[in-house]
């Protein structure tokens, strides 16, 4: 016997999150947004929610509670016609090891791996091995510029370094930064899902000690060593004073999140304080380091 009840409707110019509330308030215990048509996604700003042009709602329903009369009511809460919405009925699964089927280790550089739970970290006695799987919060590695910030951490970080991650979504670079033998890593983001994400994450890998969450910017050191932002181009270009004022003499400062054709408008932004250039490029996406 099916174990759940699947209700699917592609959402057009619903407000997700009104779609969202609506199939809780129907008794769903799982609503889930997916990309219909493989079209690619910007990296958000922190704490911003992007969809896709052509995104499906899809939530999950107990079979024991839910039927017909489930869609009619989803479906007059919407005020959508019913044949709008699919039912599919599914049958019992680990959901989170559905989720984590297609994500398994990457390596970036020479030495540091993003590991998720469901596999064994290599072997390899160099390796560096963050354990972290996809969760609410932005960062596992996968989106280019993101990559692009942890090879450059795997390839520069010097060891005792203290290093700001503005921006941290998942905690994916403040963790990085963290096992590759940074002091101190402070992590701020407008997410507080984000927060949560990072502190919960750091005391999975063992390095809570060494990472340090604020929820203003206003809290973060003065100066670090290493300034990490991977956030877009139009709020690098806004934070260009204030991120600049933040390295140190002699450090570095990261940005990421832009694309190829915006790096002369980010670099010509940061001229008055620091010379930004390429390191390394992945897809339509660059990255730049001082």
């Amino acid at each position: 016997m099916s174990a759940w009840l699947a209700l699917s409707l592609d959402l057009n110019d619903l407000d997700p999150a009104v779609a969202e509330e609506a199939c809780f308030d129907a008794g769903a215990v799982s609503v889930t947004l997916s990309d219909a048509a493989d079209d690619a996604i910007l990296e958000p700003k922190p704490g911003e929610v992007r969809l896709w042009p052509q995104t499906v709602l899809k939530a999950l329903f107990p079979a024991e509670t839910a039927g017909p009369a489930t869609l009619v009511e989803l479906a007059a809460a919407l005020q959508l016609p019913m044949e709008r919405i699919r039912a599919e009925h599914v049958r019992n699964r680990v959901w989170e090891r559905e989720w984590l089927k297609d994500f398994h280790a990457m390596r970036f550089g020479r030495r540091l791996w993003i590991v998720p739970s469901h596999e064994t970290p290599p072997a390899d006695p160099a390796a560096v091995a963050v354990r972290l799987d996809p969760g609410l919060a932005f960062g596992t590695g996968t989106h280019p510029s993101t990559a692009l910030c942890l090879t450059w951490l795997d390839a520069h970080l010097a060891a005792g370094s203290g290093v700001i991650d503005y921006g941290c979504g998942s905690g994916v670079l403040a963790l990085a930064a963290a096992k590759l033998g940074a002091t101190r890593v402070d992590g701020y983001d407008i997410d507080p899902q984000a927060l949560i994400a990072t502190a919960d994450n750091a005391a999975a890998n063992g390095v809570a000690g060494h990472i340090f969450i604020h929820e203003t910017a206003a809290t973060l050191p003065t100066t670090a060593d290493v300034v990490l932002a991977n956030i877009l181009a139009g709020t690098l270009i806004e934070l260009a004073a204030d991120l600049s004022a933040r390295v140190r003499p002699g450090g570095h400062l990261v940005l990421a999140g832009i694309l190829k054709q915006q790096v002369h408008e980010v670099r010509a932004a940061y001229s008055p304080w620091l010379d930004l250039k390429v390191f390394a490029e992945r897809d339509d996406w660059a990255a730049l380091a001082s």
